[in-house]
């Protein structure tokens, strides 16, 4: 359940609401707005314990919560999620440009990439050190020496890392070395990995499940959330269906649902969701269009000789085109890349 307390609430009062949740056996979570405080009570039959809240001065009202998911949901919280990386807003005015090579593969290759992407608008370098593949013989990723590689190319850029951590004891590698933690398609539902990512203190990319509803997909940022990790953006990648045109079917109508449905910040990552280098530009644009709040993109000087993914990575002047074009739209709809 939901308690919105009084505007006249001290620190004291919110302490002593928070003491209460937690004597009752549920797990309180804070979320100050600009005008009132909300306090989350989480748990199994949480509001059948209402009256005694309701007696308290402090609270002004109290609403159950609809939805399965409770933290995610904008019952809980009215107003949308910014994160805050470096000087950079995430879920604000502006719409976040994340690119750069699919795999990390040499230092020198992803500076040159960097350099760039940032001349022409990116705002966040992204690449993968820990590389999920369909195939076992694949390229898996060069580990902790590509998470080196990111982190160098930020000092010398100035551009934030988001990559991937796959499992539970890679998640604090990465954020050793990221400013954003990405959990994968793949890893959607590894609840064990989720939980982890919830525990540390850096903002998490959870990409939707190429097979999953958007309700389960909602479900797993709460398991972030539950941990105390409210810095979660959601990242729609496309989803399986029988068409067979794209590599998958991007589902661009998952952006204006989960807005209405959540406070989270929405990514598209229209690289993975079709596949295809010549359908990217458009659907980026149309990511822009439908409310994105960023993309995530794949670029690579010479993709013929890319180590993942050459097919559907731009080639940085095909890059530079698409941002001019991005621009355009994002003013037509009120906002700055």
């Amino acid at each position: 359940m939901i308690l919105t307390l009084k505007q006249t609430a001290t620190k004291k009062d919110i302490d002593i609401v928070c003491k209460k949740i937690k004597e009752l056996g549920f797990t309180p979570h804070l979320s100050k707005g600009k005008e009132v405080t909300v306090v989350g009570a989480i748990g199994q039959n949480a509001i059948l314990k209402k009256d005694i809240f309701g007696a308290m001065d402090v609270v002004a009202f109290i609403m159950p919560i609809s939805k399965p998911y409770k933290l995610v949901s904008r019952e809980f919280k009215k107003e949308n999620t910014v994160i805050k990386v470096d000087d950079m807003e995430i879920g604000g005015s502006d719409v976040i440009i994340a690119a750069g090579p699919c795999s990390v593969e040499t230092k020198e290759l992803l500076l040159e990439i960097a350099k760039k992407i940032k001349i022409s608008g990116a705002k966040m370098i992204r690449g993968g050190a820990f590389k999920p593949r369909t195939s076992p013989y694949a390229f898996q990723g060069l580990g902790e020496k590509g998470l080196k590689y990111l982190a160098e190319v930020k000092k010398m850029t100035g551009l934030p890392v988001i990559t991937e951590a796959m499992n539970v004891n890679q998640v604090s590698l990465v954020a050793r070395y990221s400013d954003i933690v990405q959990i994968g398609a793949r890893n959607m539902q590894n609840f064990d990995l989720l939980k982890e990512a919830g525990k540390t203190k850096k903002p998490v990319l959870l990409k939707r499940g190429f097979s999953a509803t958007i309700e389960e997909f909602l479900m797993s940022a709460e398991y972030i959330m539950a941990q105390g990790n409210y810095n979660v953006i959601l990242c729609e990648r496309g989803i399986r269906t029988f068409e067979t045109a794209t590599r998958f079917t991007l589902d661009l109508s998952a952006v204006p649902v989960i807005k209405k449905l959540s406070h989270l910040p929405v990514f598209v990552d229209p690289s993975h969701g079709v596949g295809v280098r010549e359908y990217i530009p458009v659907m980026c644009r149309a990511s822009v269009a439908a409310g994105a709040d960023g993309l995530i993109v794949e670029v690579h000087l010479c993709p013929e000789q890319a180590l993942s993914d050459g097919p559907q990575s731009l080639l940085p002047l095909q890059f530079d085109k698409m941002m001019d074009e991005l621009k355009a739209v994002a003013r037509a709809v009120g906002r700055e890349i």
